[in-house]
């Protein structure tokens, strides 16, 4: 509507000086320069009403990201010189607030009645040319960073990714810096609005430890027209403690040791219209860095699916470890595995609800059991696609003298 009102407009305008003198042959000359200033002036009030009219909506059309950037780039030497890559920038991001009201049916165990703003993450993308691009995320965690008593969670500033992409042809892009280790469904895709739950499910917590960043380099491309894939080395996890779980082992690229570096493989299969199947498969020699001689290698195999028909929709994953040394061995954690089946069905684009049923064990191999089972089910409510309201139940059954939680969740997020 706002481009089709500035053309009129302007068009009067220019308009009227050629009719005053279209009947002057003398004058000819001026009239055909006037129709050519008109025209050039109607070219740059198209370019710049489309690039009004996508900032309302968030698209970005070719003329108005064209005229953008060349009008940004003769501000940017106007302003600041001639520091820094002129292209594309891209600014997003994501958050996340929960309020949990769990009763803990451990005898003597606390309740956890709470609202946190779990994450603000801030997104900022650069492309340098049409085959490198840089793309990164800061996030806050807990809203807060403060200095806690008896290792309370105080909050987290943390750069999730940041790495420089280099198309090096049609199929196939490297990566370098802090990536996402290409495994599981929710360690690279973990935006609120993209999920059902409040809480990411736990076997991507503690068998998966999403969200899992590394630094290396990787490639990633597709074949054969159905298969994409990943191929990355990069740092390793450095798991000590006493009972060698795989979560505490993550470095945040924060001064990693890379003593022992890993690699990880994954393939996903998209030949079939809504359906995804996919395997990864992780190796590194040394688990603690060399830390503990009672420790060694370890590999990781997961799989998953993602089926979509209409309404419906199925997510299944399935991951395991296993540690090599007398140390995992003798606690029972050469051996780690979760598993989780969620149905979900979306009634409108607005409104879907999903169960879930999950374990996980990061002991299996104890003496004792140590398996953890959940079960959900709630709804999400999505009033604009990148605004989500959450709610869940959830049930556990947990090994004897651990924390059970059972209750409802809340949840709001966003992404943009």
């Amino acid at each position: 509507m706002r481009k089709c009102t500035l053309t009129i407009m302007l068009a009067a305008t220019f308009s009227l000086p050629t009719l005053a003198l279209a009947d002057n042959d003398s004058q000819q000359q001026e009239i055909e320069a006037l129709k050519a200033q008109n025209k050039l002036i109607m070219e740059r009030l198209d370019a710049t009403a489309e690039m009004l009219e996508s900032s309302s909506t968030g698209r970005t059309t070719d003329a108005a990201h064209n005229h953008s950037v060349a009008a940004g780039d003769s501000l940017r030497d106007r302003t600041f010189g001639n520091h820094g890559s002129k292209g594309a920038t891209t600014i997003g991001g994501y958050g996340e607030m929960h309020y949990n009201n769990l009763g803990n049916k451990k005898i003597g165990g606390s309740d956890k009645k709470e609202i946190d703003f779990h994450r603000f993450i801030l997104f900022m993308g650069h492309e340098f040319s049409d085959k490198i691009r840089f793309w990164s995320e800061l996030e806050v965690e807990h809203a807060v960073i403060q200095d806690t008593p008896n290792g309370a969670n105080g909050g987290e500033v943390a750069v999730e990714q940041a790495f420089l992409e280099f198309d090096l042809n049609a199929d196939m892009a490297a990566r370098a810096g802090i990536i996402l280790v290409p495994v599981g469904l929710l360690n690279e895709t973990h935006e609120p609005p993209t999920f059902y739950g409040v809480e990411r499910n736990n076997v991507e917590k503690y068998i998966i430890p999403t969200t899992w960043r590394e630094g290396g380099v990787s490639l990633t491309g597709r074949f054969a027209n159905s298969f994409s894939y990943d191929l990355a080395v990069h740092s390793g996890l450095q798991i000590s403690g006493n009972n060698y779980a795989v979560r505490g082992g993550r470095q945040g690229v924060s001064n990693a040791p890379a003593n022992n570096l890993a690699a990880t493989v994954r393939v996903n299969w998209i030949g079939v219209p809504g359906l995804v199947v996919g395997a990864a498969f992780q190796q590194q020699t040394n688990i603690t860095q060399g830390m503990d001689a009672n420790a060694g290698a370890a590999n990781l195999v997961s799989a998953h699916v993602v089926w979509q028909i209409s309404q419906f929709s199925l997510r299944s994953l399935y991951a395991s470890w296993n540690l090599s040394g007398n140390g995992p061995a003798a606690v029972g954690a050469d051996k780690q595995t979760g598993w989780y089946v969620e149905p979900s069905w979306k009634f409108t684009p607005k409104f879907g609800v999903f169960a879930r049923s999950s374990q996980w064990d990061n002991q299996v191999n104890s003496a004792t059991n140590t398996q953890y089972k959940q079960f959900d089910v709630g709804f999400n409510y999505w009033p604009h696609e990148d605004v989500v309201l959450k709610f869940d139940y959830q049930n556990q059954s947990v090994p004897n003298g651990k924390n059970e939680f059972d209750g409802i969740n809340l949840g709001v997020g966003y992404q943009f």
